[in-house]
């Protein structure tokens, strides 16, 4: 029996109930099918993709065909989770018209069931275009990587009064303008338990404390398999950095030492 799958009307639903919201990344098919029947409520094909699969820096490297490509394989592993994808940097920025070009391939090309974007006021415009083609569309504030440049820094944001008002002023036009949820990365716990409760729709968070209505991380970070990177705000479930590392030194001894493949295992 296929688990009843997850919409954006039962995310909504789970803040209306206060049900807390679970959400990992994710970028192959395999992942993707173990968090899925783990039971995971949303995975995010984030743009993270282009640091911890393809090694980046930042995430602006990455293109709309590389997203396409993960958000194919996630979908095909995926029964009952919302599958959100995120719209790359310089694929909806420069005009609305593109960024709907860009939420459509993603969606016809995909399968997912919605995209993902950074910024308020000054994306408003892409926003508005892509869900009135029936497009679902998650916000994101706070911590914007894509902007990183802009930024400097990859620092708590909207600590200072004029920020934290502009990130409030935002999540609001953002619901007004009919997106399902928003994300808020790194940002004070006070601040995002403010807007938590006072947009009607879902805030997931990422290092903005235990206030919002659900919770994303990287599932590299929460695995343990990226080691670098200790923000205070991970909880690391796992550590298969070790016996990934370990596992494949015995692989190495066994080839080298002639143990494998053993009698039992060739034909």
């Amino acid at each position: 029996m296929v688990p009843k799958k997850i919409t954006t009307h039962i995310l909504q639903n789970m803040k209306a109930n206060g049900e807390r919201i679970s959400m990992i990344t994710a970028y192959d098919f395999s992942f993707a099918r173990l968090f899925d029947q783990a039971g995971i409520d949303v995975i995010l094909v984030g743009d993270s993709a282009s640091n911890v699969m393809a090694g980046h820096e930042t995430t602006l490297p990455i293109t709309l065909d590389q997203m396409i490509y993960h958000a194919s394989s996630v979908i095909r592993g995926v029964a009952r989770s919302l599958v959100i994808v995120d719209l790359p940097f310089g694929s909806y920025q420069s005009n609305s018209k593109e960024a709907l070009v860009s939420a459509i391939r993603i969606m016809k090309e995909t399968g997912a069931h919605g995209v993902k974007l950074e910024g308020g006021e000054e994306v408003l415009e892409s926003v508005k275009r892509i869900l009135a083609a029936g497009v679902p569309v998650m916000g994101h504030l706070g911590l914007t990587p894509q902007s990183i440049y802009k930024f400097g820094t990859y620092t708590v944001r909207a600590k200072e009064e004029m920020e934290a008002n502009k990130l409030k002023s935002d999540a609001l036009l953002l619901e007004e303008t009919g997106c399902f949820a928003i994300v808020l990365e790194k940002i004070p716990a006070m601040l995002a338990k403010e807007v938590a409760e006072t947009v009607r729709i879902p805030v997931i968070g990422i290092g903005a404390g235990k206030y919002c209505d659900g919770q994303v991380l990287v599932m590299h970070d929460l695995l343990g398999i990226n080691t670098e990177f200790k923000p205070r705000f991970l909880r690391q479930y796992l550590n298969l950095h070790e016996p990934i590392t370990q596992a494949v030194q015995r692989y190495i001894k066994d080839v080298k030492s002639n143990d494998f493949p053993s009698e039992q295992e060739q034909y």
